[in-house]
Parts: structure tokens; sequence; C-alpha cells
């Protein structure tokens, strides 16, 4: 491996470009770095044992603030990204993969700027554009939050992404101090840990965003978000639910007690969801009850927030079956939701509507509008 230069004059930016099997596309993504107007910065392209010409590819570029490192065993994409994290000498740190690329020479410029200015921003975010074939292919919709520029509060943000991703991973720049003090990529969240970090940071740091598109996102046969669309549709789900087990644990050590009950609600919702499709869906990649217990018991130490996660999904599991058209299944569920927490007006009316019958359910149909059902 070749020995970094460890001089004073440290760069401000460290661009890691993790490559495998992507020689064709690493010029490109290089290039586009090395035209940028901002030029304090260091390119660290991580080949993790690639079998093509990678290695002859990143030679090839002259300029002293390219550095070509070769792992001696594959390591793997999480390990690979960590090792290029740790070794960045930057203050803050952009991982975009050698697939992807800079759109315009003033990126660097204009995302420094803002992360200079805003101290208390752990990262920054842009829309991603759609590469396909090599041609443009139009914004992503998925990854707009805005129409403007803007400087997210942490927390709030943090409760709009733990259901949905917004952050394109080769549009986010990262201040250092987020993974050398929070958390680098967790190796057991081989799907979900780009997504996991953004949450993770964002209930530490604040987030900022740029309206403006300037990261092409290229989607062809080698690329990973494809990839995961022909993973098992069971090892998708649990890896999201993982994650969101992970946030919660980091938010209650945290003591972020409003994201640990949004979590607790979400939690309970999701699992409610899944147990429903395998039992009034006939899903076999739905958990069972038991599965869900045997999970928030191992990763919820306290009883007040297993309880709440309890009357969250059993509240949830009664709506389900209601909607299956199994009022017995929905009043019971309602009871032991309230078993687990009384304090839950809304799940005493609807189980006080199914003891009228007809009546009550004729009524409940009416205050779909508030939705209670």
């Amino acid at each position: 491996m070749e020995k970094l230069n460890l001089d004073t004059n440290l760069p401000k930016v460290t661009f890691v470009v993790p490559c495998f099997k992507l020689a064709h596309f690493l010029g490109e993504c290089v290039n586009s770095i090395l035209c940028q107007t901002y030029g304090n910065f260091e390119v660290l392209i991580m080949d993790d044992c690639s079998p093509d010409d990678t290695e002859s590819v990143a030679r090839a570029f002259s300029d002293p603030r390219v550095k070509y490192i070769r792992n001696e065993t594959n390591l793997g994409n999480l390990r690979n990204y960590n090792k290029g994290i740790q070794l960045a000498r930057g203050e803050y740190v952009w991982l975009i993969s050698a697939d992807d690329c800079l759109k315009q020479s003033y990126v660097l410029n204009r995302y420094v700027d803002v992360m200079d200015k805003h101290r208390g921003v752990g990262y920054i975010f842009s829309p991603a554009i759609s590469l396909r074939t090599g041609e443009d292919s139009g914004v992503m919709g998925w990854t707009v939050y805005a129409d403007k520029d803007a400087i997210l509060r942490g927390h709030k943000f943090l409760t709009e992404i733990m259901n949905g991703n917004y952050v394109a991973s080769p549009t986010g720049m990262v201040r250092k101090v987020c993974y050398d003090t929070v958390s680098l990529f967790p190796l057991d969240l081989h799907h979900t840990g780009d997504w996991y970090l953004w949450c993770l940071f964002a209930l530490h740091f604040d987030v900022a965003y740029l309206s403006e598109p300037m990261i092409y996102y290229r989607t062809h046969g080698e690329n990973m978000s494809l990839a995961l669309r022909r993973i098992d549709e069971r090892i998708v789900r649990d890896q999201v639910n993982l994650a969101r087990w992970k946030l919660r644990t980091k938010a209650h050590e945290a003591g972020a007690r409003a994201i640990v009950r949004q979590l607790d609600n979400m939690l309970g919702n999701k699992y409610a969801n899944q147990i429903a499709q395998r039992i009034y869906h006939q899903d076999p990649a739905g958990p069972t009850v038991e599965e869900f217990e045997a999970v928030l018991k191992a990763n919820v130490a306290d009883v007040r927030g297993q309880r709440r996660i309890r009357a969250s999904m059993y509240g949830d599991l009664g709506d389900q079956a209601y909607r299956a058209g199994n009022i017995g299944d929905a009043r019971l569920n309602y009871a032991m939701s309230l078993e687990q927490d009384r304090l839950q007006p809304v799940v005493w009316i609807k189980q006080f509507l199914l003891r009228l019958g007809k009546f009550g359910i004729s009524v409940r149909t009416v205050f779909k509008m508030l939705r209670w059902s």
C-alpha cells in the first residue's frame, strides 16, 4: 500500500473513491474532481483488489493530490469505505463511488463555503442527476428535498428521513468529526448503512442542503442500488428494521426523547404492517408476533419503551385486522394495545365502536376522514 504524505499542509477535503471493477468509469470520476475551482483537496482511490485495469487508470494521473491505494485482500464495500475514511486527512470527507461524478467545476467550492460558514452542520447534500448509458436522464425525484437552499435543524430533518431517504450517497460531504466521534459504516448494515449514517449524524448535527442538482449518480449493471432490488425482499426489510433499531438505541443514549417516541411508534407501525401481510395476505416473508417480540426484547432494555412499542404495534395491527374484515382479531389487538398503554383515547374509541356492532362500524366509516382507521 502506498504511504500517504503526512506533511503539515493538510487538505481541506478528502475525496474517498472506492473502486471495484469500475476502471472504465474511474477516469471520468477523478477528472470531475480535478477540474474543481476549489483546489485544496486530496483524492484517495481505494482499489478493493479489482481484477480489471483500475491500477493503470489510477496511476495515469500525475496530479500529486491523487493517491492510489490497493487493498492486499478484498475487504468488501463497507470495510473499504471505512478504511478510506480513516486514511482521510481532510476536515471534510466526500465518499463518491468511481462510477459517479461531479457535474460542475464549482460544486466543491459551494459545498466548502457552506460548511465553513455553518460549523454546526455535520454534512451537506444536494439533489442527484441520473446518468444512464452516459446520458443525463434528469433529476432523481426522491433526492429533491426543497426548492431552495437551507440549513436544516438536525432533529427535525431526522424525523423526516427516518421513514424515507432524501440523500443520495454520492451527493453527501461529511465533516470528518462525524465519522470520528459518531460512527463509521456499521458492518452489519450492508444495504442501509448510508441511510443509517445520514440519520445518525442528524441526531448530533444540523444538515445543509443545496437545491441545485450538481452530482451525477450513474445507474448501470454494476450499480449497487440496482443490485439491491434483486436481493430477497426479506433481507432488505430486515436491514431497514435493524437500522431503525440501532437508531432507536442511539437516540435513547443521546437522551433524545422525542425522537425515541417517534421511532417507537414507527417501529410498532412497521412491524404491524409486516405481520399483517403474513396473517391477512399470506405473505410468508412477513414476521410473526413471536419474532417481533424476540427482536423487541433484544433491542430495547427499558420496560417502558417495550410497552410503548407493543402498544403501537397491536393498535396498528388492530387497524389492519379491521381493514381485512376480521373484527374479532381487531378487538383482540386493540385490547392488547390498551394493556400496554391505557392512555390511548383513539384506541378506546375504536374498541368501543366495535362493541356496537354494525352501527359502530358505520360510525367508524365516517371517522375515516379523521384517520382513525
